[in-house]
C-alpha cells in the first residue's frame, strides 16, 4: 500500500462527549473544561464536547451549554455537539456551537434503541434541524452519522445496500456530510474500504469521517484502510473511552493516542503533538479518578530518538 506522505488528516476528539456518556460517574464541569483546553493545546482543532439531550437521560451530558461556552473561547476550534432531535438541535444552535452531529443508525432495531425513531423518521428529522440551522446559523455545518454501519449486535447484520441508501437519503435531506460509525466494532478492513468507497460513489465528497471502535481490535486497521480509500476524517477518544449505551457489547472507540502515532509515524501529518496529547490525560484522569484508560502508545511510551517532525517520509521520522 502507498501512503499519501502529503496529506493531512483531521482527528476528530469525541472523548468529552462519546467517551464520557458511557461513564457511568459525571465529571464535574470543572474538570471537563480543563480537559478540553488540554485537547486543545496538544492540536486537535475539532472536538466535540457534548451532547444536547435531556439530563434524566444522560446526567453527564447535563452542563453542555456551559461546556460549549468554554469551548467557544479557544481560538480556531471547531466546537461540535451531538444532537438526536430538533430539541437539542435548537438548543445547541442557541449555544452556539460550530457543526452539529445527527445520529442515524443503519440497522433498524438499533435505530428504534437509540432514539425511538424508525430510519425514515430521522431522514425526516436530519431535513427538519436543516430547516432550522437555515433560520437560525446558516454557516453552522450539519454531519448525520451513519451509526451501526458494519454490523449491529441487536440486529446483527446489516445490508451494505441499507448503508449506502440511508447516506444518499440524508444528504438529499440537506445534511452537508455523512460519515460512517462503526458503533459496535463488528467492522474489518476489506468491509471498511468496500462500504466506503461504495458512499463516496454514491455521494462523492459529501463523504465524511470514520468513526470507528476498538472492540474486537481491529480500529486502527479499518482507519488505516478507510485512509488508503479517501477518508481523511477521523474520530477517536483520548484514552479509548466509549461506546453505545444503546449497542450491547459495545466498547471503546480507538484511542487517540495510538491513532495520531500510527498517522505521525506514516510521515501523514495531523498538526497534534503527542507529548502533550498523552498529557491530556492528566486532567481526564483527575476527573474521572480510578477510570480505566486503555492506549498502547502511552503504556509503552515514545520510541527511543522519536522526533515528531510532520510531513517526512517514514524512513526519516526515527533519525
Amino acid at each position: 500500500m502507498l501512503i499519501d506522505t502529503a496529506a493531512e488528516i483531521l482527528i476528530s476528539e469525541v472523548g468529552p462527549r462519546d467517551g464520557l456518556q458511557s461513564v457511568n460517574r459525571t465529571m464535574p464541569t470543572a474538570d471537563k473544561l480543563r480537559w478540553i483546553t488540554a485537547l486543545y493545546q496538544a492540536g486537535l482543532r475539532e472536538i466535540e464536547v457534548a451532547s444536547f439531550v435531556p439530563a434524566t437521560s444522560l446526567p453527564q451530558m447535563a452542563d453542555a451549554p456551559d461546556v460549549v461556552r468554554h469551548a467557544l473561547t479557544l481560538p480556531g476550534l471547531t466546537v461540535m455537539a451531538l444532537v438526536p432531535n430538533l430539541r437539542g438541535a435548537r438548543a445547541a444552535l442557541a449555544a452556539g456551537v460550530h457543526k452539529l452531529t445527527i445520529p442515524v443508525s443503519a440497522s433498524a432495531a438499533h435505530s428504534l434503541a437509540n432514539v425511538r425513531k424508525t430510519r425514515e423518521q430521522m431522514v425526516d428529522e436530519v431535513r427538519n434541524v436543516v430547516a432550522l440551522r437555515n433560520d437560525m446559523a446558516p454557516g453552522v455545518k450539519i454531519e448525520a452519522g451513519i451509526s451501526t454501519a458494519f454490523g449491529c449486535t441487536l440486529q446483527g447484520h446489516v445490508p451494505e445496500d441499507d448503508v449506502v441508501w440511508l447516506a444518499a437519503q440524508v444528504i438529499q435531506a440537506g445534511a452537508d456530510e455523512t460519515g460512517l460509525s462503526d458503533t459496535t466494532g463488528m467492522a474489518n478492513p476489506a468491509q471498511v474500504r468496500r462500504l466506503f468507497t461504495r458512499v463516496r460513489t454514491e455521494i462523492g465528497s459529501r463523504t465524511g469521517a470514520a468513526h470507528m471502535h476498538n472492540t474486537r481490535g481491529l480500529g486502527l486497521a479499518n482507519c488505516l484502510a478507510a485512509f488508503d480509500v479517501g477518508v481523511r476524517t477521523f474520530d477517536s477518544s483520548l484514552g479509548g473511552l466509549g461506546g453505545c449505551p444503546f449497542a450491547p457489547g459495545a466498547s471503546g472507540n480507538v484511542v487517540t493516542e495510538d491513532l495520531v502515532f500510527m498517522f505521525e509515524a506514516m510521515g501523514v501529518t495531523t498538526g497534534v503533538d503527542l507529548d502533550k496529547l498523552m498529557a491530556a490525560r492528566a486532567p481526564l484522569m483527575a476527573g474521572l479518578p480510578g477510570e480505566p484508560l486503555y492506549g498502547l502508545t502511552p503504556e509503552a511510551g515514545l520510541p527511543k530518538g522519536w522526533v515528531q517532525r510532520r510531513g517526512l517520509p517514514a524512513s526519516e521520522i526515527f533519525k
